[in-house]
């Protein structure tokens, strides 16, 4: 009975190999799909590095551009310069405006000196035709002495 049993148990023991399939081990890749797949590997790492390159040239434009803006004067250094370059440029008009006026003081005090300098020698002028009127015009004045 014993042996009965084990014949039995083996028996379905193998009926059960046949009827419930075992999963198929995988297959091995054959050579293409090895050739495929290191082709495959190969190109991500070339895509990889070409990445990193131009990762890096972005890097040093970034670091380059910004030590340009580093080195370039702030929007206050130049309000300040423009407002001392403005500054500067008012003080000389208001000096060249200065003089233009005490110029046309000057000429205005030699016009008005002029015009009473002209006033005094018509006058005297006036003054020397008065004198000259008894005396008339045909008679020499020096001939009558002799």
């Amino acid at each position: 009975m014993f042996l009965a049993g084990v014949l039995a148990a083996g028996f379905l023991a193998g009926r059960r190999d046949t009827a419930a399939p075992a999963a198929p081990a995988a297959p091995r890749p054959s050579g293409d799909w090895q050739r495929a797949v290191s082709d495959l590997d190969r190109r991500m790492a070339e895509q990889e590095a070409a990445n990193a390159a131009r990762l890096a040239q972005v890097e040093a434009k970034l670091q380059e551009q910004g030590t340009r803006l580093a080195e370039m004067p702030s929007t206050q250094q130049i309000v300040g310069a423009m407002e001392q370059l403005i500054a500067k440029t008012m003080g000389t008009l208001d000096e060249r405006l200065t003089s233009q006026a005490h110029s046309i003081e000057v000429l205005k005090t030699t016009v008005s000196q002029t015009d009473s300098l002209l006033e005094r020698v018509l006058e005297s002028l006036d003054s020397l035709q008065t004198y000259a009127e008894p005396l008339e015009l045909g008679e020499d004045p020096f001939k009558q002495a002799v």
